[in-house]
């Protein structure tokens, strides 16, 4: 293999640099590593955050998942990681749905405090699988078993779990017992946005990473099952007041779980036992896995019904000029309690902080899923009693009209994603895109508080879910292709998070401002806002860059 290499010093206190690395493989093609040509993008992190041997090898595989193109193999994982966010927002939105009438069954002192349960279990999920794919690694020797595969153990199990414990949510006994379980669910599917926008990113081509943002059309469509299902069991089967409100005569949201868990186990399903998972490539480059890697790409290839043209002496052939021993990036089993501590803080964390330039990138991506991890569960996850209290305002208080109404706002966010996808690579950029549609979504909340019919209040309602739903698909797209694969699960992790922790105090908000004003939604309105204009500050514009 020969080496050319073209390092331009920028200048900046940064350390910020452009990179034009062109390799000649055993079959004689070109492959560039870096064809971008300015100091903005994620290629100011390189040799900071991933290491000059890993910033060669990725840009070979990329350039060789760039050549085998998005085939079968990445059409199925679009399916299948799509069903992790798909469920992720399915069981947030059928919290708020079951919240009018738990209140009238149980009968709780604060009935915020439900989904205050659910966002402890997302934080404790997202943090654990978020970060614990980049630690957790996997040896062949059969004595060494206790390792399971990063990415492929989350993918799997965050479903499981959730489904298993939304289906005891029919059987809660009372309000304790039902916010006990919704944490455990949100432990099972808190990894489902960090673990699978990951998984899919790392396998595609960069010419069809927009479909990362596309992806976020599976979440919407998960807040439309939800609201479906719930339309004729929560809408017939529900109290209308509090008086002699048994079981029986609630018996709406408790089928409700039923049918949302068996589908969570369905989706597990057909992930386990239908669909094969490989390992994410980048991430076995990372841990100095090469053949694995290698491995993974020519089954993918197959899949593809193509050959792959790289072969391992590309990546060997890296080492040998760097003088590189193979065995020295890997993290073996019986190191797993020693490496723990080490790995989580020093290899992983403080790579995101490698430069000023990343650091900052780094800290206003995590600060900006706070604020809207605090800004959506505040007009989202208490909308059904908005509407009702809206409704009964108006003279339209009819549960069954609720229901009706919360389904028709839920489809609206449909198209939201399928808009983002064509918007992020428009002019506007990433950047763009997320920044504008979340100072819309900050707008219409506020018109929604304004509003004085009962088609005004529908209006404004459909207007937010098509815009807040094209900020989360970018939002959802852009961090993890701002982090490189050896970081990225921790960079996607610690936003995802932050953002349940700024979850779990939207029902303090709620409760303590009394959630039948309108307070809750116009502080929701004003962190939209704000977050729309710290959007302009991000550094990078990951449009038309591949992810390394």
């Amino acid at each position: 293999m020969i080496l050319s290499e073209n390092i331009v010093n920028t200048g900046s206190p940064y350390r910020a640099f452009t990179a034009n690395i062109a390799f000649t493989s055993k079959s004689g093609r070109a492959l560039q590593i870096n064809p971008r040509e300015d100091a903005s993008g994620t290629e100011n992190f390189l040799v900071g955050s991933i290491g000059e041997a890993y910033a060669r090898k990725v840009g070979l595989l990329n350039n060789e998942l760039e050549r085998l193109g998005f085939g079968r193999y990445q059409k199925f994982l679009f399916i299948l990681t799509g069903f992790g966010w798909f469920v992720d927002n399915m069981i947030i939105q059928a919290v708020a749905i079951s919240l009018p009438p738990i209140e009238l069954e149980f009968s709780p002192k604060h009935i915020t405090m439900a989904t205050l349960s659910l966002y402890v279990g997302l934080t404790i999920g997202a943090t654990g699988w978020g970060i614990g794919a980049d630690i957790i690694g996997y040896s062949k020797d059969s004595s060494q078993l206790i390792w399971l595969y990063s990415r492929k153990l989350a993918f799997n199990a965050t479903l499981a779990i959730g489904g298993i414990f939304c289906i005891a949510i029919g059987g809660a006994p009372n309000f304790v017992g039902f916010s006990a379980l919704l944490a455990c669910v949100g432990i099972g599917i808190g990894g489902n946005l960090p673990v699978d926008g990951t998984l899919f990113l790392e396998f595609i081509p960069s010419s069809n990473q927009n479909l990362l943002t596309a992806l976020s059309a599976w979440w919407c469509l998960g807040q439309l099952v939800a609201s479906l299902v719930a339309w004729p069991l929560v809408g017939k089967y529900t109290c209308e007041s509090a008086i002699d409100c048994t079981r029986i005569k609630n018996i709406g949201w408790r089928y409700m779980y039923f049918v949302l868990g068996g589908l969570t186990l369905s989706m597990f399903i057909c992930r386990y036992v239908i669909f094969h998972l490989w390992e994410s490539p980048k991430w076995l480059l990372s841990q100095g896995r090469d053949a694995d890697a290698m491995d993974v790409i020519n089954e993918v290839a197959t899949k593809n019904n193509m050959e792959s043209k790289l072969v391992l002496k590309d990546f060997q052939q890296i080492d040998e000029e760097l003088a590189i021993n193979d065995d020295g990036h890997r993290i073996y089993a019986s190191a797993a309690v020693k490496n723990l501590r080490e790995t989580f803080h020093s290899k992983h964390i403080k790579a995101l902080y490698s430069t000023r330039k990343l650091g900052f990138s780094t800290s206003l991506i995590i600060l900006l899923w706070g604020l809207i991890g605090l800004a959506y569960p505040l007009y989202n996850a208490f909308l059904p009693i908005y509407l009702r209290n809206h409704g009964s305002q108006i003279g339209a208080s009819s549960i069954y009209e609720t229901y009706r109404n919360f389904a028709i706002i839920s489809a609206c966010g449909v198209p939201g994603s399928v808009i983002a996808s064509y918007l992020v690579n428009t002019r506007i950029g990433r950047k763009g895109v997320m920044a504008l549609s979340t100072i819309l979504t900050g707008i219409f909340l506020f018109l929604f508080t304004y509003a004085k019919t009962s088609q005004a209040i529908l209006g404004f309602s459909c207007a937010t879910a098509v815009t807040q739903n094209v900020m989360y698909g970018v939002l959802y797209a852009y961090t993890p292709e701002v982090f490189p694969a050896p970081h990225r699960g921790t960079g996607t992790g610690l936003a995802s998070s932050f953002n349940r922790i700024c979850g779990m105090i939207a029902p303090l908000v709620a409760s303590f401002t009394n959630i039948e004003s309108n307070t809750p939604l116009f502080v929701s309105a004003s962190l939209f806002l704000v977050a729309g204009i710290l959007m302009g500050f991000l550094p990078y514009e990951s449009r038309g860059k591949a992810s390394i």
